[in-house]
């Protein structure tokens, strides 16, 4: 689905740095109750905050005359869905904790900010589903109800779904659902904002929410046209805030198998420069929302597209 119009920024100046062709990978069905994602966020700067991770944000990279440390790339996965959603509110009729999540795209090796930057995000929902891979659901990698009853006898026929995990290569979406996705522009400062839900899990996988960067693009009335892809990450949440989650509906009723972020294959374990959020919330209301921001250190003339 295509949006027509061209996104505006009030703040950011008429000369604007033309936007990259974006592309989302997808997220899957399966809704179910859970604290409406409409409510005001409870969090804010100064509530309990749960953020972990080595170091700080602007540790300096290995690489010569850097001022900032890139952020690591990582796996696209097999949900990525160019589907053109130009908007900041991704949540749909998706139910969840409310998330709000800022971002913050700079230049690695001279600390200014992107503007005009595409940023795309997509993440399954409190069910561990993909919109766009309904069909794929429980099959494998898509989270989902379980089978009942033990298997028997050797299996037969050729597997379905993707492999736990997620990491494979792209697989065509199913259906035409495409919550928990969308593309919006960074501003002047080389900020972007979005609201979703707190994501669920999957079999194989630590809750993460997939990201993209691109540049040099332009707008059009179709969308968002050209440019490349200059970062390909994931955003992790440290398993305080993941364990408060799960006490809370429509997460509890998720009865896969969690991967935490220490046996996740894919999370590469350097804290902030590996994708790790900083969180704020109240410990004893996760449900009333949850704050995440991070700065994403990247290499505008480099094309990495995971």
């Amino acid at each position: 689905m295509t949006d027509t119009h061209t996104p505006t920024d009030a703040q950011a100046p008429e000369e604007r740095r033309k936007l990259a062709r974006r592309t989302v990978l997808a997220a899957g069905s399966v809704a179910v109750t859970a604290v409406g994602v409409g409510s005001a966020f409870a969090a804010t700067d100064g509530t309990t905050a749960a953020a972990t991770g080595a170091g700080t944000e602007a540790s300096p990279s290995a690489s010569e005359g850097a001022c900032y440390r890139l952020t690591s790339e990582l796996v696209e996965g097999p949900y990525y869905i160019d589907a053109d959603k130009l908007r900041q509110d991704v949540t749909e009729d998706q139910e969840g904790i409310p998330l709000h999540l800022t971002l913050k795209v700079i230049d690695a090796e001279t600390c200014r900010p992107l503007r005009n930057a595409a940023v795309d995000i997509w993440h399954c929902n409190a069910s561990g589903v993909y919109s766009g891979y309904q069909a794929v659901g429980s099959g494998g990698g898509g989270g989902g109800t379980p089978p009942t009853g033990a298997p028997t006898g050797a299996p037969t026929g050729t597997p379905t779904g993707p492999p736990p995990g997620g990491g494979g290569g792209h697989q065509e979406p199913t259906d035409d659902t495409r919550y928990l996705r969308g593309t919006w522009h960074t501003d002047r400062h080389g900020q972007v904002a979005f609201r979703t839900v707190f994501p669920g899990w999957y079999q194989g996988r630590c809750v993460h929410i997939h990201v993209k960067v691109h540049v040099d693009g332009e707008w059009t009335d179709a969308g968002y046209e050209g440019g490349h892809t200059c970062h390909t990450g994931q955003l992790f949440f440290d398993e305080k805030s993941v364990l408060l989650s799960a006490a809370v509906e429509p997460y509890a009723s998720n009865t896969t198998t969690r991967t935490t972020l220490d046996e996740d294959t894919i999370y590469p374990d350097n804290g902030h420069a590996g994708g790790l959020l900083h969180l704020g919330y109240d410990r004893h209301h996760i449900a009333r929302g949850v704050r995440a921001h991070l700065t994403l250190g990247v290499e505008p003339d480099e094309t990495n597209n995971g």
